[in-house]
């Protein structure tokens, strides 16, 4: 296991360039597997889920090539549907999570997938029913396999039909689509999600043959083809590291370029931060954030205390509440923070309470914070990572606090950010990465 060693109090300057986008790149590489033909995709993040996953293709028998840095092409032209059954698959299967979206293209093309509980972060219930559901709809059937505790899901053929699904769930979608694009007929989806990642999902589906209309909105109609072919498609920057620089900047910078951020696929992200009073300018399509010597939290038109409350493109994503609530620990003011889709992600706070943050947790989904308007910072600690995102919002923590910080369990960061304490040491920071077994 390795740790991160920080050295709080250094103000960070300089140009920093998100990563591909890791929500849409586990898409992406999975709905390689619906063609025998070769798919390039460029701006892959070389984080560890994504590499995982990678890896988990490579032993289906997909082909994969390293054209460049962050340039692949995979080619699924001969998979091992053995392997696909066997008790290795289904243990990898079960420490990854982005493997549940296999499940779709893999259905759609060989009728047939075998399912495992996926792993991922430990952040409360993260049920796979709209999943499941939607494969029904298309006429799937599941079949508990003895002995074992999978299951297996076979389609004579799938057809296509409507559907209304329970909730705005983004891989649910994302694997309904892949496994409809391939079925007879036309398939309807209401109450989808429409994500920026989605939506470049749903468009290399298309250009690599797929009929998908009302891409961008939660009313997705997929025509059926027969097969896919050939496509390249470039993945998005990472909405997620974007807003978790701009809190970077506002803690401890002294002036942040983040470059290339692809402005009109962050929806509201920068408005929550503006919200609580960080400053920034607009670019061309890169974001600048000043020094912020103060930052007021708003508060409603009628007085009353803000409140970020996650919800559904195009509302608040829940990876970014995390850091949120960080950099309201420095702000003037109260807010209320509302996690409303997870109820796990707030118990990260205790940590922060015991760095000296203000910090009231109402109950699992909801947290009061009273900032410190910068007069009182941080204290380091010795922490453990929970989840990715409870990860990053540490280390700004710790990058903002007076002392040496350690934080253990730090693969739950690598498995979201690529080498990110080189990133952040370019800009000024002194993060050092150690085995666990170095620090006592």
């Amino acid at each position: 296991m390795q740790s991160f060693i920080i050295e709080g109090g250094h103000r960070l300057k300089g140009e920093i360039v998100p990563q591909g986008a890791k929500n849409e790149a586990l898409e992406v590489i999975c709905a390689t597997l619906l063609t025998d033909e070769s798919v390039r995709i460029k701006n892959v993040p070389d984080i560890l889920d994504v590499n995982n996953l990678i890896k988990l293709l490579k032993d289906m028998g997909v082909k994969v090539k390293k054209n460049a840095p962050s340039d692949y092409t995979f080619k699924a032209s001969n998979l091992n549907l053995d392997y696909l059954q066997s008790d290795e698959f289904v243990k990898r299967c079960s420490s990854l999570r982005g493997s549940v979206l296999t499940i779709g293209p893999l259905l759609a093309r060989f009728r047939r997938a075998t399912v495992a509980k996926p792993g991922g972060d430990k952040i409360g219930r993260r049920r796979l029913d709209t999943h499941f559901l939607g494969f029904k709809s298309l006429g799937a059937r599941f079949e508990h396999m003895e002995g074992r505790s999978v299951y297996e899901i076979k389609a004579r053929q799938l057809k296509g039909c409507y559907m209304l699904l329970d909730e705005a769930s983004v891989t649910g979608t994302a694997n309904i689509v892949m496994a409809s694009v391939m079925a007879k007929g036309t398939t309807t989806i209401y109450n989808a999600a429409c994500e920026p990642y989605l939506q470049q999902l749903c468009k290399m589906l298309n250009r690599m043959g797929a009929k998908i209309s009302g891409i961008g909105s939660n009313l997705l109609t997929i025509e059926g083809v027969e097969h896919l072919h050939k496509a390249e498609h470039e993945v998005l920057p990472d909405m997620i590291e974007v807003g978790s620089f701009i809190g970077l900047a506002a803690m401890v910078g002294d002036g942040i370029r983040i470059k290339n951020v692809s402005l009109q696929n962050l929806g509201i992200i920068p408005e929550a931060f503006r919200r609580l009073g960080v400053k920034m300018k607009v670019e061309g399509d890169d974001l600048y954030i000043p020094k912020q010597k103060h930052y007021t939290i708003d508060s409603f038109i009628d007085g009353t205390i803000m409140t970020l409350a996650d919800a559904p493109w195009p509302g608040l994503t829940p990876d970014l509440i995390s850091v949120l609530i960080v950099v309201a620990t420095q702000a003037r003011g109260s807010v209320l923070f509302h996690q409303k889709m997870f109820e796990s992600r707030l118990f990260f706070t205790d940590k922060l309470i015991d760095m000296g943050a203000q910090i009231i947790l109402c109950d699992p989904h909801r947290a009061v914070v009273v900032g410190h308007d910068q007069k009182k910072r941080l204290r380091a600690q010795r922490m453990s990572s929970p989840d990715i995102r409870a990860g990053i919002a540490l280390l700004i923590a710790a990058l903002s606090a007076n002392g040496t910080s350690r934080i253990d369990n730090i693969a739950q960061i690598d498995r979201g950010y690529e080498n990110i304490e080189k990133r952040l040491n370019a800009l000024g920071a002194n993060i050092q990465r150690v085995e666990s077994k170095e620090v006592r």
